[in-house]
């Protein structure tokens, strides 16, 4: 089972999905098995996040910020790559860091998350963009 969801981002951050994957898991009537996850683009992550607090979504994207800031910033004169503007080629530093594809245990036809654990398309690009994401049930 198998189908491509699409996330629209408004830019820069991380945007919960967790609905659309279990929606998607559930039209399936499978109840046992493993879901895997895998994002189309290489300048956004996949991450299993606390989806409670957002301060938490916050501090990771100041860390981020902070570790490939954008282009133009004078700690990053080494970067070559400046095709798509200053956010570009941190964009693919960060997308390098973490991950792109997730596998969530399913079972009795729900995800194994824990309480507070959500899905999350983390967007590394400024612009708002339309990425997909391939789900995968087996």
């Amino acid at each position: 089972m198998q189908t491509t969801l699409t996330i629209q981002t408004g830019g820069a951050g991380l945007f919960e999905f967790t609905g659309q994957v279990r929606a998607f898991v559930k039209s399936g009537g499978m109840g046992d098995g493993l879901l895997t996850l895998f994002v189309r683009h290489t300048s956004c992550s996949l991450l299993v996040q606390e989806n409670a607090d957002p301060d938490v979504r916050k501090d990771l994207q100041s860390f981020f910020r902070r570790l490939a800031p954008h282009a133009d910033d004078p700690s990053m004169r080494w970067i070559t790559h400046r095709t798509e503007g200053p956010d570009d080629m941190p964009a693919h530093i960060k997308a390098a860091v973490l991950p792109t594809s997730l596998s969530i245990p399913v079972s009795g036809g729900e995800l194994m998350l824990g309480q507070w654990q959500g899905v999350y398309l983390f967007e590394h690009r400024d612009s708002p963009q339309t990425r997909q994401v391939v789900a995968h049930m087996g």
